[in-house]
């Protein structure tokens, strides 16, 4: 018969998966906001962002990783600068970026789940598959819903949306390694949070 577990440790448990989502909400939206530039000249810029989303999700899981997406999106939206540019507020969901936005949640929750099981089952493959997963995630999720996004707010066909988005591809990528790569040292240096996940 197992034990329940104490109301401390759920207390403890829980305290620590929010400073974690906070925390890592707090570096997305860092990434966010450093210096960036337009590669496109259609209003969506070059950010750290997707960095910041990728090592959220390989570090926490699904569930703590999109959480701190969604708390980065819930603060922004409520008006602080925290978007790319500085921008903020509810008027970025009506933005040529607005598909973006809607993706880094589902982005997020996607690698974070294969994040999880690697990490458990084969912690040596690790950056090899979350590198591959954020790739194909860069490109079928956040890619895709990015494009759709530019093709209603700048009335362009999906093509010409698409030709926008592809800057951005071989950037986020390597965004993608170095996340994996990152979050392979921090569970060497803390594997609770894998026992977490």
């Amino acid at each position: 018969m197992t034990q329940p577990i104490p109301t401390s440790t759920r207390r403890t448990s829980s305290t620590t998966d929010l400073a974690l989502i906070a925390t890592f909400a707090a570096l997305i939206a860092v990434c966010a906001i450093l210096p960036s530039f337009s590669v496109t000249g259609v209003g969506v810029p070059f950010t750290l962002q997707m960095f910041g989303i990728f090592l959220a999700a390989a570090v926490l899981g699904a569930k703590r990783g999109a959480l701190a997406v969604l708390l980065y999106l819930a603060v922004g939206t409520a008006g602080v600068p925290i978007f790319s540019e500085g921008s903020g507020g509810p008027s970025v969901w009506v933005g040529v970026t607005a598909g973006y936005l809607i993706a880094f949640p589902i982005a997020a929750f996607v690698v974070g789940l294969v994040a999880s099981r690697v990490a458990r089952s084969n912690p040596a493959a690790f950056t090899i598959v979350v590198s591959i997963v954020a790739a194909i995630v860069t490109v079928g999720i956040v890619g895709v819903l990015g494009t759709i996004g530019m093709s209603i707010k700048l009335d362009v066909s999906l093509k010409a949306a698409w030709g926008y988005a592809t800057p951005f591809f071989v950037a986020d990528i390597i965004k993608g390694v170095v996340a994996a790569i990152v979050a392979a040292a921090v569970h060497r240096a803390f594997p609770q949070l894998v026992a977490k996940r």
